[in-house]
């Protein structure tokens, strides 16, 4: 059979077999880092992307050989930390992986890498702590101790001094904690709460609150709330929850991704049982539930029964819509809204869905933005890192500018923050699921 140039068929996924002795093999390893880079290296459509793509083709043209084998193999680390696992290369650029034969998955690998570096100690203190969301934010949240970590975070002489001895970039956008959570906002329903099903939707949602919705912005969680309850959908949350488990993903921390899913499936999988949908008001979340946990445990019976019954906010209303279930009696326009999708939502395959929830609104036109923020939770605020995070952001930010729009804002609210930073004009941005409830009037 000929090798094709490339695939036009849609992409399929394989599981990740981290269960393998080979998966952590230095040798194996990185005889496949170098096999994809070179493919990579002579393609260079992802180019665009991220910084990885950038750092590895400078590495090639600066090499003796201009080829694969001149870049050092200690080299291949530099690629590695600068990819943060948003999938976009996978997704919407790549057109050699699965069913083409080379099946190439860049994330996966880079995954694999990260798994490898952190199983012989060679992550950073500050990125465990970074990704130990749980942990910040429940110290960050006590009475007294938010107001103290808010302030501080503000004073450049000790954002400096965080820069030098904690490499936090001095530059970097920081959110802001609350000492009143989202779950203690939110009331939990139990008992035989009957919601109206429609099509795909059971008419009732479990909100999975997130660690940064539930310590950093409990405000967009009751927006949702409003929105949701406003159409006459109950809502409730899971009786305990711990991290999605996609920070500790990306810093390649397996243990930490199964000791959260122990904690978080059963618990979901209950809901499930008692007739709930599920959702998240983060797209990294959203699709945790939805890919990750389902490619590392495909034959659990759970974790494929929470991915089934798990759907973006947006994608749950206009699954409702369709179904004629959606209120559309907007009481007020939003004038021009100018929406960046995040990368985690675009490869959930499900369309431009909060966009088309957006525009049902009268007198609202949306200008959507499907270019990476380059935020991804931490990236943007290591030292090393701050500079292409915003260089990445950069087009993102003039397209915000030249849209002159009334308001901007994005599904991942730190990647609206980070964006907003960037802008520095004095606007703030806001989540579509508050703009959606402005437009509501409730």
């Amino acid at each position: 059979m000929a090798v094709r140039e490339g695939s036009l068929e849609a992409p399929t996924r394989h599981p990740l077999d981290w269960r393998n002795p080979d998966f952590l093999n230095e040798a194996s390893l990185f005889k496949e880092l170098e096999r994809v880079f070179d493919i990579c290296h002579g393609c260079r459509r992802c180019v665009s992307l991220c910084q990885s793509f950038p750092t590895l083709f400078d590495l090639v043209d600066e090499s003796a050989s201009m080829e694969v084998d001149g870049v050092a193999k200690a080299d291949f680390w530099k690629v590695v930390d600068h990819c943060y696992l948003c999938d976009l290369c996978y997704m919407t650029k790549c057109p050699y992986v699965p069913p083409h034969e080379w099946n190439l998955d860049f994330p996966h690998l880079m995954l694999r890498a990260k798994v490898y570096k952190f199983r012989h100690g060679e992550t950073k203190m500050r990125d465990r702590i970074l990704t130990s969301t749980d942990r910040v934010g429940s110290l960050a949240g006590i009475p007294v101790v938010a107001q103290v970590v808010n302030a501080v975070n503000k004073m450049k002489p000790v954002r400096k001094a965080m820069q030098s001895v904690a490499e936090i970039h001095a530059d970097a956008w920081l959110p802001e904690f609350h000492d009143k959570p989202l779950r203690s906002r939110l009331s939990r329903k139990t008992g035989a709460v009957q919601g109206e099903p429609a099509g795909r939707t059971q008419g009732k949602v479990a909100l999975f609150a997130t660690c940064y919705m539930n310590r950093n912005e409990p405000g967009i969680g009751e927006d949702f709330a409003a929105v949701y309850e406003h159409n006459g959908i109950p809502i409730t949350l899971a009786e305990k929850e711990r991290c999605c488990g996609m920070p500790k993903l990306e810093l390649g921390d397996l243990e930490a991704v199964i000791a959260n899913k122990e904690v978080n499936i059963p618990q979901l999988a209950k809901l499930v049982d008692a007739g709930w949908d599920l959702t998240a008001l983060i797209p990294s979340c959203v699709l945790m539930f939805k890919q990750e946990l389902p490619l590392m445990f495909p034959d659990d019976p759970d974790v494929l029964k929470v991915k089934n019954a798990f759907f973006d906010p947006f994608e749950y209303l206009m699954l409702r819509h369709k179904e004629g279930k959606l209120n559309t009696d907007f009481k007020q326009g939003l004038g021009k809204v100018v929406y960046h999708a995040a990368c985690h939502q675009r490869v959930q395959n499900i369309g431009q869905k909060t966009r088309e929830a957006l525009a049902l609104v009268p007198g609202t036109e949306v200008d959507i933005i499907e270019r990476c923020s380059g935020h991804d939770g931490t990236y943007a605020v290591k030292a090393e890192c701050h500079q292409y995070a915003v260089k990445i952001v950069k087009p993102v930010v003039a397209r915000v500018k030249q849209a002159q729009a009334d308001h901007y804002g994005s599904d991942c609210a730190m990647a609206g923050h980070h964006i907003g930073h960037i802008l520095n004009d004095g606007r703030a941005p806001e989540h579509p699921m508050t703009l959606l409830r402005k437009a509501y009037g409730i």
